[in-house]
């Protein structure tokens, strides 16, 4: 038996109130929220983030024999971003590490081909989604990333079987954007609705008929695709009982594009009871299906985080400047700093470990740590007596901060902590995701996956700290009283 094994999504802290749109512009706007990705994210590192939890539950990464990663917004073109996620996991160098890039697509795409490859696969599926102030897609649009790792019995307990899958292709112009361009085009609502009803037909009757079921057998439909209307009129077309039919998160953290199928079937995952039915549907330049039956394994094997606690979670105080701000939209004055330089390659290289994978070292003779890594232990000065030892999964306290309004930033002001980790080991490093009211002495933290800084057109990546919340979303502050 082959199917999920393993998985985990991502959803930005930051969310935009909807009503600040119209309070700006005087139209556009709505009900709800949308998930942001904040100055320092982009979709290689919220695929980072969703991959992390996805295998935390798994006993050696070394089995993920390729990775994927689907994205319609990539970081780079002509240069692999899923690389950068192949560092950021420490994951072999023999693991093949591909994009599939460029179009909403990608996204299923990249789920089935895990599901139908012979070794462990990693799919991470990640988007960023904007439009021009004011239109449907920036209003509609969310940002997020999941990712799933599909591979055998033999490997890890199977959370989820694939059963059957099915597509229908054809070429229709109902949206699009061109090389460069900020935002996407869309052709009238009716076109785009009656080209997908056929596809739609077709797909899913050929899914059910592969698998020998019928539509209400099905215990949980998931319909992904921009196109709001032909995903309505989709739903209608199954004839799948309406409680059957998963939310779309739309209301609460918006349509994340080529990530939303696998945030919305993580969800479902996340509630499913054993031996239940589970269909994909995605609308994007044609219509496929993917068909799943849970396994007694789900429950024991969902991740820590459920995708329902994230968009609980997030923090709708940003406003709708900033949030122009943050995708290119509104230049603002910058910072009077000299402009940032862009990191060296050659260095970066020889740093790989430490640089993406979080990977600081231990003293063999003292049990020091060192971060970052160092051939002479600064304790008891042994020479290349150390081993490898990652914290990318390790929490910390913070020993002290600064509010720096100064430094250069995005984002002002800078939040720079100096983090103790539990079991040894200190850094100095930027706190992420926190208001400056927020930051303290004793504040828990733990390290996230971001983009320091972009210059000359090189992303300079590395790790930040971030504060650990409780359910309420209040910053856990230890208690540091001798």
């Amino acid at each position: 038996m082959s199917g999920v094994i393993a998985y985990g999504t991502y959803l930005p802290y930051h969310r935009l109130d909807r009503r600040r749109i119209k309070e700006v512009l005087g139209a556009g706007g709505g009900k709800g929220t949308r998930a942001v990705a904040s100055y320092d994210e982009d979709t290689t590192s919220m695929g980072v983030e969703a991959a992390r939890l996805a295998l935390a539950g798994v006993s050696d990464r070394g089995i993920v024999a390729q990775l994927l990663f689907a994205s319609a917004n990539p970081a780079y073109a002509d240069k692999t971003n899923a690389t950068a996620i192949h560092a950021a996991l420490s994951l072999p160098s023999e693991t093949l590490a591909l994009d599939l890039t460029g179009a909403v697509r990608s996204g299923v795409g990249a789920l089935l081909l895990a599901g139908q490859s012979p070794v462990p696969t990693l799919a991470v599926l990640s988007d960023v989604r904007t439009g021009l102030p004011g239109g449907a897609d920036e209003r509609d649009g969310g940002d997020g990333a999941a990712a799933f790792l599909f591979g055998d019995d033999s490997t890890q307990p199977v959370l989820a079987e694939v059963i059957a899958s099915a597509s229908a292709t054809e070429e229709f112009l109902e949206r699009w954007r061109t090389p460069g361009a900020g935002a996407s085009r869309v052709w009238e609502d009716r076109f785009g609705e009656e080209a997908y009803v056929p596809l739609v037909e077709a797909a899913f009757a050929d899914v059910l008929k592969q698998a020998s079921i019928a539509a209400g057998q099905i215990d949980h439909l998931v319909v992904s695709g921009l196109h709001a209307r032909a995903v309505k009129r989709a739903v209608k077309i199954t004839g799948v009982n309406a409680e059957a039919v998963a939310d779309d998160l739309v209301a609460q953290v918006g349509n994340s594009g080529t990530a939303q199928a696998g945030i919305l079937l993580a969800d479902v995952l996340d509630r499913a009871e054993a031996d239940q039915y589970v269909l994909v549907l995605v609308l994007a330049d044609g219509v496929t299906a993917l068909l799943l039956r849970t396994t007694p394994a789900l429950v024991a094997g969902r991740p820590s985080r459920s995708t329902r606690s994230q968009v609980g979670a997030g923090n709708s105080a940003l406003d709708y400047a900033t949030f122009l701000s943050w995708r290119g939209l509104l230049d603002r004055e910058p910072p009077r700093r000299p402009d940032p330089e862009s990191p060296a390659s050659p260095p970066a290289l020889r740093r790989l470990d430490w640089k993406f994978g979080f990977i600081a070292a231990r003293c063999t003779q003292c049990g020091t740590r060192s971060l970052p890594p160092d051939r002479v232990c600064r304790s008891c000065h042994s020479i290349d007596q150390t081993v490898p030892e990652p914290l990318a999964d390790v929490a910390g306290t913070t020993a002290t901060y600064t509010v720096d309004h100064l430094a250069f930033t995005p984002n002002p002001p800078v939040l720079v902590v100096v983090v103790d980790f539990d079991g040894g080991g200190r850094l100095r490093c930027q706190l992420t995701d926190a208001a400056p009211d927020e930051v303290a002495i004793g504040l828990r933290v733990e390290m996230t996956f971001r983009r320091l800084i972009t210059a000359d057109g090189v992303h300079n990546y590395f790790w930040k700290a971030r504060p650990v919340r409780d359910e309420a979303g209040v910053p856990v502050v230890a208690d540091r009283r001798p």
